[in-house]
């Protein structure tokens, strides 16, 4: 896809920023460049603590689901907690079961599966929790968009509580529409007043909830603490935006895995160890791309009951055995979605190469993996992807979208949802299920209605400076690591410099993955340099070239008790 390099231009006194906390100039425009401006917004993002998070009662109905709960404690009645398979869903599962049970409460939890039951709560759970004599449903990560299944439940006389973060679904004025219920957290609800932030995962409501309950129940915080990884490991892998309160969270969770890994839930060691990074620094990339993906896999491929099982288990040799079998259905996981990611380029470049909205059938792939290679199709072509798999129910496919920050998923199927079974999802990303024969009308439609334009499709890479390699320093690397965790919201801060000299370039890697070179200004020193990729197609594009113009991130590359400035290559012209 097509790339266009952008410099941030945003104004500040950098020297100012610069003296009053002493950093350096460029690590003063990185956090400008993140919009953080004010005193007490740089204070939070470079010191922010645990004491820093907002209230939680600013939520909508969290005192009210408080007190449902604590009295349904009280009374001994018999509380079910519905989940949902995905990473966050899992975590959300854990933390609020974990939570109920050391308050005493009679309480039990189920996860729908993927392929039978689809995403959220579902009428065969509902009835299923009547005939099991359930009085209290908590939904949480789901719920909020399940209309007819929670009237049900009411209309049974169970109490219904919602935790979830998804968007609401909306009449025909823009109205929000609540489904029947006794209390419904959400912070995307018109009423709440939250004053941290809004943009937070399902384990992170649960996370608020589980704090404000402890405290109800006369329980010590040590119990929440030990929940804190959970909720950082969901932020990360629902890959929500690293910044404000999620942002603390997710850097004391990962301080909590790091320091006081021997004190961790005996699974998440176990897991830990089974992806072979028991003697690494966790960072977020480690939970992005290692331990997501594992915890992901057992809902992807059999049952999200495996991960929760693990977190669930005290003992060593189980967790052992369960945290390795997560790695190993990973493994398989991955083998699948490069075979549906290769089938999918080939489809689009064959039959869909002018649409602007891909929708591209797969009847033959787990429908588990949808979402992973319609991600994939969305890096490769940079257009919102849509991959759609056959189901058990003939006639029936179902399907998951990726999208990009032009085009909002969600209302794009909103106006289509007369052709729709079931959809829901955020403006990144999107589930659905159609009867098979209306795909190509729904492919039809949502390139007719949408309103990207070509330039929309071009990939825009921000540079927070340019910044001759030159200036690079040790110290320099240090102050800007200590502006991680970086993921969505928070990237890893990226420099450019033009006319470098490339040479001594060699490719590496059992795949021929990793390009190595030296780069150098005209009169000074050269610095080592990687960059990951084709690298025979890189080698071939810069041998020969008397110049190249480069995106880099510095770092420092540690290596048989040698340190030295490496730097990582983002992008080269």
């Amino acid at each position: 896809m097509e790339k266009s390099w952008y410099v941030y231009a945003k104004k500040a006194d950098f020297g100012d920023i610069s003296r009053r906390y002493g950093i350096d100039p460029v690590t003063a425009r990185v956090l400008r460049n993140r919009d953080i401006i004010e005193d007490e917004d740089i204070r939070l993002f470079l010191e922010g603590s645990l004491e820093d998070l907002k209230d939680p009662m600013g939520l909508p109905d969290m005192k009210k689901a408080v007190e449902l709960l604590y009295d349904a404690i009280r009374e001994g009645r018999h509380i079910r907690i519905v989940g949902d398979y995905d990473i966050d869903g899992v975590c959300a599962t854990y933390i609020m079961y974990r939570t109920l049970s050391v308050c005493g409460a009679r309480v039990d939890q189920v996860i729908p599966e993927r392929i039978r039951d689809g995403y959220g709560i579902n009428m065969r759970l509902i009835d299923e929790a009547e005939s099991e004599g359930v009085d209290v449903i908590v939904t949480v990560d789901n719920g909020i968009a399940a209309m007819e299944e929670l009237a049900r439940a009411k209309s049974l006389g169970m109490t219904v509580i919602i935790t979830d973060h998804h968007d609401l679904r909306t009449d025909q004025e823009g109205g929000e529409l609540i489904p029947p219920s006794d209390a419904a957290v959400d912070p995307k609800r018109d009423s709440c007043s939250y004053e941290g932030t809004r943009d937070i995962c399902g384990a992170m409501v649960a996370f608020r909830l589980s704090e404000l309950l402890l405290s109800r129940a006369g329980l010590g915080k040590e119990i929440w603490l030990e929940l804190l990884p959970f909720a950082a490991i969901a932020t990360v892998g629902d890959v929500m935006p690293l910044t404000g309160e999620n942002r603390i969270v997710v850097r004391e969770g990962l301080r909590a895995i790091n320091e006081e890994r021997d004190r961790l839930n005996p699974g998440l060691q176990e897991l830990i160890k089974a992806c072979g990074i028991d003697d690494r620094l966790i960072n977020s990339y480690h939970i992005g791309f290692i331990l997501g993906p594992c915890i992901n896999a057992g809902g992807r491929l059999e049952t999200a009951l495996s991960a929760l099982k693990l977190f669930l288990c005290d003992d060593r040799t189980e967790a052992a055995a369960l945290a390795g079998h997560l790695r190993l259905l990973n493994d398989e996981r991955k083998s699948m979605t490069e075979k549906g990611v290769e089938e999918a380029i080939k489809t689009v470049e064959v039959h869909y190469a002018h649409d602007l909205v891909l929708v591209v059938e797969l009847p033959w792939l787990h429908e588990s993996l949808a979402g992973i290679v319609a991600g994939r199709l969305r890096e490769h072509f940079g257009k919102p992807s849509f991959v759609l798999t056959d189901t058990d129910t003939e006639g029936v496919s179902k399907g998951s979208g990726r999208s990009i920050e032009a085009y909002h998923m969600f209302q794009g199927l909103q106006k289509q949802q007369e052709l729709l079974l079931r959809y829901g999802g955020h403006p990144m990303a999107a589930g659905l299920s159609l009867r098979t024969g209306d795909i190509g009308e729904l492919r039809l439609r949502l390139n007719r209605e949408c309103s990207l334009r070509e330039q929309d499709l071009i990939e825009k890479i921000w540079i927070d400076a340019p910044m001759p390699i030159s200036y690079v320093s040790e110290r320099l690397i240090e102050e800007l690591e200590a502006l991680a965790p970086f993921g969505n919201g928070n990237p890893r801060p990226l420099f450019a410099e033009k006319g470098l000299i490339a040479y001594d370039m060699k490719v590496l890697g059992k795949n021929k993955n990793v390009l190595r070179l030296s780069l150098r200004e005209e009169g000074r020193a050269p610095l080592q340099a990687v960059m990951f990729g084709d690298a025979q197609r890189l080698y071939e594009e810069i041998k020969g070239k008397e110049r190249i113009d480069v995106l880099y991130s510095p770092q420092i590359n540690e290596y048989n008790g040698r340190r030295e400035i490496q730097l990582s290559i983002h992008d080269i012209r």
